[in-house]
């Protein structure tokens, strides 16, 4: 089976770190984000994946110049102007040829990270012999997002935009994970910004052509600073993995504090500065008796000595803040 990854928006809720990069080439602890999500598809057979490109795509490839990714061949489709999630589905599928036969394909959101099981979701869609099946994930507070009911047999029954929690239908929202039959493309209109989970997928459901698969796996949507920062966390303190949270080319003071953050390749920690929850990117640096918490470095970005960052501050690339400066909630340059 083959994949789309949309990977084309412009990562505003990230700035200033996605000011000249997109999100999926952030790094993720060790490697850029991309390379999660095409590794876990590696993981389940996927063969081929098509990247749907619009912001900076020359990113994706000067980072895989042989044109493979996780071990992956990788398929480029750059939208000349921004189409939405289902026009970037037809541009891409179109580009690479994904409509010209009889075989179902995955499309997902690069900028999720999930454990999810993508073999199940394909079994279910083949077994219900269905147009198009979407993951469900399960969340605490469905205000924040739209929720998906079913019927018993997993039929989608109708799409409900960020109800009150009292009041939601259900709890379980789109995963941002589909399998599609080439005949839903003949559904997405030419030339147009067009909407899958707001034009697409309803009209589906209205004639029963679109089912779902609950899955209770891990799922993480990394577009918020919050997220950026806890999804690096569970790969480091065993939610999700064990990887290493200080990279081996840090420079770490013997007498800092690490609290459950990560240190990527080449940043510097100095004499009791104090990381929690943070996140300081390569080549950043942290002072002496700063502190960095729930809160990111940018790349090659300097925190002054004594300085405090705090509450989702984020340093962009290059960025200096002066010594004993305090910031909270910040966005650095705040132009950004």
């Amino acid at each position: 089976m083959q994949a789309i990854v949309l990977v084309g928006g412009f990562g505003t809720r990230l700035r200033p770190l996605t000011r000249n990069v997109p999100k999926q080439m952030l790094p993720v602890v060790d490697r850029p984000m991309i390379e999660h999500v095409v590794a876990h598809l590696a993981g389940h057979g996927i063969t081929r994946v098509v990247l749907s490109l619009g912001f900076h795509p020359e990113a994706f490839a000067d980072a895989y110049p042989d044109g493979t990714c996780a071990g992956i061949p990788l398929h480029y489709a750059v939208e000349p102007e921004p189409l939405d999630t289902a026009g970037a589905v037809r541009f891409a599928a179109a580009k690479a040829g994904l409509g010209d036969g009889d075989d179902a394909f995955l499309v997902l959101n690069g900028d999720v990270l999930t454990d999810l099981d993508v073999g199940d979701v394909v079994a279910h869609h083949r077994a219900a012999g269905t147009e198009g099946t979407l993951a469900l994930t399960e969340v605490d507070d469905p205000s924040q997002y739209g929720v998906v009911p079913t019927d018993q047999d997993g039929k989608v029954l109708g799409f409900v935009e960020k109800p009150e929690a009292a009041t939601a239908p259900t709890r379980w929202i789109n995963a941002g994970t589909y399998v599609l039959e080439p005949t839903v493309l003949a559904r997405i209109p030419e030339n147009r910004s067009v909407s899958i989970e707001r034009e697409v997928f309803p009209a589906m459901a209205v004639e029963g052509r679109l089912h779902a698969v609950a899955s209770e796996a891990y799922w993480i949507d990394t577009g918020t600073p919050e997220a950026y920062i806890r999804a690096q966390l569970d790969l480091v303190d065993g939610t999700r993995g064990d990887l290493a949270a200080v990279h081996p080319e840090a420079r770490v003071h013997p007498d800092a504090r690490i609290d459950r953050s990560v240190v990527m390749s080449g940043a510097a920690v100095g004499e009791g500065a104090c990381l929690c929850g943070a996140v300081v990117m390569e080549g950043g640096s942290v002072g002496a008796s700063a502190t960095v918490d729930h809160s990111v470095v940018g790349p090659g970005a300097q925190v002054g000595p004594g300085a405090s960052l705090r509450a989702l501050t984020i340093i962009g690339e290059g960025q200096n803040v002066s010594d004993g400066r305090c910031l909270s909630g910040a966005r650095i340059p705040e132009d950004a």
